[in-house]
């Protein structure tokens, strides 16, 4: 139909319609769990005319966190195929949020985060990290599991300092750029730049088009350019507890 209907997530009576036909779209920026639907319809965006990158949060958690999320074996593969078709500097991992807990300590993120680099190793060229924040709902999911005994919140310590110096050499390792996402510490010191879902930069380098500068309406850390968000709240299949947006 060349457009999708938005409804505000805080008004469902306010409704906008945002044209998809290609003219009208710069770049398409996909967010996703499991990249397989967009791999399967990769070469149909292309044939009409579409630019577009995806990021997609791989985090290899305990089944706990993530109950219904898709296998990390299947996502890794998914996104190996799909760098094939369009290329590395397309195709971005999320490892975030860092949740830190007694199933996912410092050792745990040091060794997971280092095997699914490798993992991605000439598929992906860059990788966006960011720490978990507490928000209502997710903070109510956590606090109940560990009423239940089912988990032990941990809080950042001075270990989350020795643990970045080791993501970004292991990113380093795998041949990936490391940034954060709307932080507002400084982790440049580690190797780890602030950026950008929503890349002004990453978007001329591609394609050669000039974006229209910060996007005002988002967090005040975010970089992301102005962009058009047509996602909606509460439709991830995944159920991760940590998750803000269910």
């Amino acid at each position: 139909m060349g457009f999708v209907d938005v409804t505000n997530p805080y008004n469902s009576r306010q409704v906008r319609r945002v044209s998809l036909l290609p003219e009208d779209v710069d770049v398409l920026v996909f967010w996703t769990r499991d990249p397989q639907n967009i791999l399967a319809g990769a070469e149909e965006l292309t044939k009409r005319g579409f630019r577009f990158y995806v990021m997609v949060t791989v985090t290899g958690y305990p089944p706990a966190l993530e109950p219904d999320m898709v296998r990390a074996t299947d996502a890794l593969s998914a996104m190996k195929e799909l760098a094939r078709k369009i290329s590395p500097e397309r195709v971005i991992w999320r490892y975030d949020p860092i949740f830190l807990s007694n199933v996912t300590g410092i050792e745990f993120h040091r060794e997971n985060f280092k095997i699914l680099a490798q993992n991605l190793k000439d598929s992906s060229t860059r990788v966006i990290i960011s720490m978990y924040d507490k928000y209502r709902g997710s903070q109510k999911r956590l606090e109940g599991m560990e009423r239940a005994g089912e988990l032990r919140l941990f809080e950042a310590g001075e270990g989350l300092t020795e643990l970045l110096g080791h993501l970004a050499e292991s990113a380093g390792e795998a041949g990936m750029e490391i940034q954060s996402c709307a932080r507002k510490e400084d982790f440049s010191h580690y190797g780890i730049k602030p950026g950008a879902c929503i890349d002004s930069g990453l978007i001329t380098k591609l394609w050669g088009l000039e974006t229209k500068g910060k996007d005002k309406n988002q967090r005040p850390n975010c970089l992301c350019c102005q962009s058009v968000d047509i996602g909606n709240y509460g439709i991830c299949p995944a159920g991760c507890v940590y998750c803000y947006a269910w």
